[in-house]
């Protein structure tokens, strides 16, 4: 007996852990075992009222009742773009505290959606470009590839990777596509974040329709309706009376991420690919 999760990193929206019950299910039905949704974080603090009187779950409780009702394996399968420190830190000392509990339980943890050393895997550009598509005016525009902004290097490099594969996909359909972020943190250090959104828009080269391709996977605080990614926009469109931004569907509302997740699950079940992998025993080592 295994307990398999899929895990974002939580949200104080309801809307949020709708959406990664929904993607949970999906993926059960294509993996044909039940894949249970819980939040790293945040999400157990959403009343149960707005969920429908199912109260979120967060992995460290979930997988230790998991662990204690039977289950021999746990498989972490991640909803994040890539190895943020939520993945790299915070996951592994949570996880560790589980195994001090069952240490004759293993536990692995499948790469995110993006693998920058497995294949060129372009599902994820390809969804981006699905959706651009979809968003795209009449006219001929530029496309802006935004995410929230991440405290670490390599984050952002693996998403200006991801713009530059969008680039290519979309070629001519587009003016141009360049990447913002939404918000970086303050000082030098972090001035890889650069453009920020609200930034990038208020330069002269944005102008009239500018697609804006979402890199967010469900929504919350910062994407979907009234979020900040709408008021930034909402505010640079009222100082530009010519500027009109067109922000697609998050990449978690697109159906085809449930492939890409089935493909990291199988990986990590196959013990092929993975981002960690904690065998039983190790807590106690």
């Amino acid at each position: 007996m295994r307990a398999i999760f899929l895990v974002d990193n939580g949200s104080l929206r309801a809307a949020a852990v709708f959406n990664l019950r929904r993607l949970a299910v999906l993926l059960s039905e294509r993996l044909g075992e039940e894949v249970q949704a819980a939040s790293l974080l945040h999400a157990n603090k959403i009343p149960s009222e707005e969920l429908d009187g199912v109260a979120a779950a967060t992995l460290g409780p979930a997988a230790e009742r998991a662990a204690e009702v039977g289950a021999q394996e746990i498989i972490v399968v991640p909803l994040f773009f890539g190895a943020s420190r939520a993945l790299t830190d915070y996951l592994p000392e949570r996880l560790g505290a589980l195994q001090a509990r069952f240490p004759q339980v293993p536990v692995t943890v499948a790469m995110p959606l993006i693998d920058e050393y497995g294949d060129n895997d372009l599902r994820l550009a390809e969804l981006l470009a699905d959706n651009v598509r979809a968003t795209l005016p009449s006219e001929c525009c530029g496309v802006i590839l935004v995410d929230h902004g991440s405290p670490i290097p390599e984050v952002t490099a693996v998403r200006n990777r991801v713009a530059g594969q969008l680039s290519a996909l979309l070629g001519d359909q587009v003016r141009f596509v360049v990447a913002a972020s939404m918000e970086r943190r303050e000082g030098e250090a972090y001035r890889f974040n650069e453009p920020l959104l609200e930034t990038l828009l208020a330069t002269p080269e944005i102008d009239g329709p500018v697609v804006l391709a979402m890199l967010f996977l469900s929504p919350g605080r910062h994407a979907g309706p009234g979020g900040d990614i709408a008021h930034i926009c909402q505010a640079a469109m009222v100082k530009r009376e010519t500027l009109r931004v067109l922000p697609t569907r998050l990449v978690g509302e697109h159906l085809d991420i449930v492939a890409l997740l089935h493909t990291r699950a199988k990986q990590a079940l196959a013990h092929q690919r993975f981002l960690l992998q904690m065998p039983a025993g190790e807590a106690a080592k």
